[in-house]
């Protein structure tokens, strides 16, 4: 009888890939088609609507009844005239996917039928909120929870074999009015930043209203045969290989990075971008990864709040389509032990109504000024957060990945270039004059800042937030992650910092000091006081970790205790002035994020046991079962078998650790679940449960390394890694 193995390496091995035809040579002939944009609102709703609707969309102004069923209608048309027959409130809850209802047009009209979607449909709808992710919010017997219309991201349709579905972004929210998704906690950090953002700008340029947080999502991910990852039950359970010996060849030869992207992935790359261009998402960028079967895929900047709802239909698309190339994604941080794992950086900039960007120096000290003052204010309210920062990227997949070898450490640090680093040193030291130029201008003593092209500040990977010319890259983010969590967060602490300086700086100005003096005043001493976050050099380094400690910066290791700083005075006054959170949410967050991390540590520990009780055991006995029978029949016509002897022992040894371990765990298992405290039962988890993973895991793969290849049950890592 054949193992799975064998039929998965077979199947892989005769794959062809499907034909991928191009809506159109060009890409700006079907971008954004099966998107209600713009050109669409404008074509199938009023005039007087379609401006309110924008006015809504710019300004967060109320939608009424009457044009919320105009909207309704307008967007049942435009669907119904691209084929949709259903719609559904698409919404990102607590669970770390999407998820989607979906209702009919249809309705039942006297003798016959009609298609009808009305307004109250559009803005609101009620689905289960106890049987999502609450942190105890809503209970079985208290069931009701809404999800309501964000007009700023627009409504789409997912089209696949069986139909095409209306699809409407939404927040998601209990009955009493708690958010129960990752949206709406972004939206109010949004707003906070706005007005923030505005009142400092207000400083430099009266004609600038409205700002913006733009992001860029670089998404990586691993590519695996739909055979061979069906042939191990620990990818397709937890998304990682909870067993494997690192292949002979693996990324040492530094080959595949940039390499020619392989004929299958690329006709894979192609049907899914087709796809996401025409959902309106603007991927730019396609590249191989460092490690064998890694790839990266990368769009344009967009609004942060459209771009990170875009990153979420991307990767729920990239999984979709794989199945059409038998194909399986892996977004797991580290889904492979020995090679790079896959991150999710996040470029996070500052973008005015009038086109400025606030992280891009100008050619005059007036308009540098201005920079300095977003610049520096970016790198104090991370130092002042550095260990909520660090919280908004923990989870349990991320724990295996951050401080190895590709991915920044989990201290918290700033890298921003030799040049910025001597700019801001210089800044800190020289007094402020303020002397008269020619022009009557007043003249700060700011350093030239010569303009920050991309190329002028060197890429540290090893830093977690580094500055990149024109914007900072949050590269700590996970694969798999979304992008709200960091993102409010970020926007959330930035929000605090600059409404804390705008406050200094008028009380500064009311005492009798110049604007311009006063700005640079605060500034300086922002420096000063966030100088300690700020590092240039090896963030991998173990020089780096004791620096940091003298530093008084946190490396705060694992998640469990990571997310304590949700819980901590400061947040709660951060998330209290800001209006993001409540004290009830948050504590709701907090216990679904420990829940969350146990319960995929609870799954993980269950697979292994599986695995090794019922196919890696069993393999190799067979196979040492076989050595046996070989010893004696050698004995039997008087052969000297050492070194058939000497593997059984192996095996036995090998063999004994292995179930000796697995047992070991289940009863660590049983007692850790016992404990009530959602907190300490992740740490347990943690500490004592996931404590034997390594030593099960490193005899099982000495054992893959012993028992005969025709008669080892699992896809090897050559073959998971290596076969396209």
């Amino acid at each position: 009888m054949k193992s799975l193995r064998t039929i998965a390496l077979k199947e892989a091995q005769n794959r062809i890939s499907p034909e991928v035809k191009s809506p159109s040579a060009k890409i700006s002939d079907f971008y954004g088609s099966n998107v209600f944009d713009k050109k669409k609102m404008r074509d199938f709703l009023s005039k007087d609507v379609y401006e309110k609707l924008i006015s809504s969309i710019n300004q967060g102004e109320l939608i009424n009844s009457d044009d919320a069923n105009q909207i309704a209608t307008a967007m049942k048309a435009w669907a119904m005239s691209a084929g949709a027959t259903h719609y559904t409130h698409w919404f990102q809850p607590l669970t770390g996917t999407t998820a989607e209802k979906h209702d009919s047009f249809f309705e039942p009209s006297g003798d016959g039928a009609i298609e009808k979607f009305a307004g109250s449909a559009l803005v609101q709808q009620e689905p289960d909120a106890s049987s999502f992710p609450n942190g105890g919010i809503r209970n079985t017997f208290e069931a009701r929870g809404y999800t309501a219309w964000d007009p700023s991201s627009p409504a789409f349709i997912m089209e696949s074999k069986a139909g095409k579905t209306l699809c409407i972004p939404t927040v998601f929210v209990s009955y009493t009015g708690e958010a129960l998704d990752y949206k709406a906690p972004l939206l109010k950090a949004l707003a906070a930043l706005d007005k923030a953002a505005v009142d400092v700008c207000q400083y430099f340029d009266k004609s600038i209203t409205k700002v913006n947080a733009s992001l860029g999502i670089e998404q990586e991910y691993f590519l695996v045969d739909e055979s061979l990852f069906n042939a191990r039950p620990d990818l397709l359970l937890t998304g990682r290989a909870l067993f494997g010996h690192m292949s002979a060849k693996g990324q040492q030869l530094e080959d595949h990075y940039f390499g020619s992207i392989p004929e299958r992935v690329f006709s894979y790359m192609v049907d899914f971008e087709n796809e996401a261009l025409k959902l309106g998402i603007p991927l730019k960028t396609r590249h191989n990864e460092v490690a064998p079967s890694q790839f990266e895929c990368a769009p344009i900047y967009e609004e942060i709040n459209l771009a990170i709802d875009h990153n979420q239909l991307l990767m729920d698309l990239m999984e979709k389509v794989a199945r059409r190339h038998h194909f399986r994604v892996l977004l797991h941080e580290k889904p492979y032990a020995g090679i790079n794992g896959s991150g999710k950086h996040n470029n996070w900039s500052l973008i005015t109504d009038t086109g400025k960007n606030l992280l891009a120096p100008g050619k005059t000290p007036k308009n540098n000024l201005m920079f300095l003052a977003f610049f520096v204010n970016t790198i104090k309210a991370v130092s002042e957060h550095a260990d909520l920062l660090r919280a908004s990227i923990a989870s349990v997949s991320n724990d295996h990945r951050l401080g190895a070898n590709e991915a920044p450490p989990a201290i918290i640090s700033i890298f921003l270039g030799s040049q910025l680093n001597d700019v801001l040193d210089e800044i800190e030291h020289s007094r402020i004059s303020k002397k008269i130029k020619e022009d009557n201008a007043l003249w700060l003593g700011i350093p030239k800042i010569p303009q920050i092209l991309l190329d002028n500040t060197d890429r540290n990977r090893t830093s977690p937030f580094a500055f990149t010319g024109n914007k900072f890259e949050l590269r700590a983010v996970g694969s798999s992650a979304n992008s709200s969590a960091p993102m409010t967060i970020l926007n959330a602490i930035m929000a605090e910092q600059l409404v804390k300086f705008k406050v200094e700086v008028d009380k500064l100005i009311k005492k009798g000091d110049k604007k311009d003096i006063a700005l640079l005043t605060v500034i300086k001493k922002y420096i000063k006081e966030s100088k300690g976050i700020r590092f240039e050099g090896n963030g991998y380094s173990q020089e780096w970790e004791d620096e940091a400690a003298t530093r008084g910066l946190s490396n705060i290791k694992t998640t469990p205790k990571a997310l304590d700083a949700y819980l901590t005075e400061k947040s709660a006054e951060l998330f209290a002035t800001t209006g993001i959170y409540s004290a009830r949410e948050i504590h709701a967050r907090h216990e679904i994020m420990l829940e969350n991390f146990y319960k995929k540590l609870q799954i993980e520990a269950r697979v292994m046991g599986e695995v090794a009780n019922t196919a890696i055991i069993p393999a190799a006995i067979a196979y040492q079962n076989s050595l046996i029978e070989n010893v004696q029949g050698l004995k039997a016509i008087g052969v000297d078998s050492k070194v058939s002897i000497d593997i059984v022992k192996k095996l036995s040894e090998h063999l004994e650790i292995v179930k000796t371990n697995i047992d070991a765990m289940l009863e660590e298992r049983k007692l850790t679940n016992k404990i009530e405290d959602t907190r300490e039962k992740a740490i347990a988890y943690d500490e004592k449960v996931k404590s034997y993973f390594d030593i099960i895991r490193y005899h099982a793969d000495k054992l893959e390394q012993i028992v005969d290849d025709s008669v080892w049950p699992l896809p090897k890592f050559r073959e998971l890694l290596f076969m396209k």
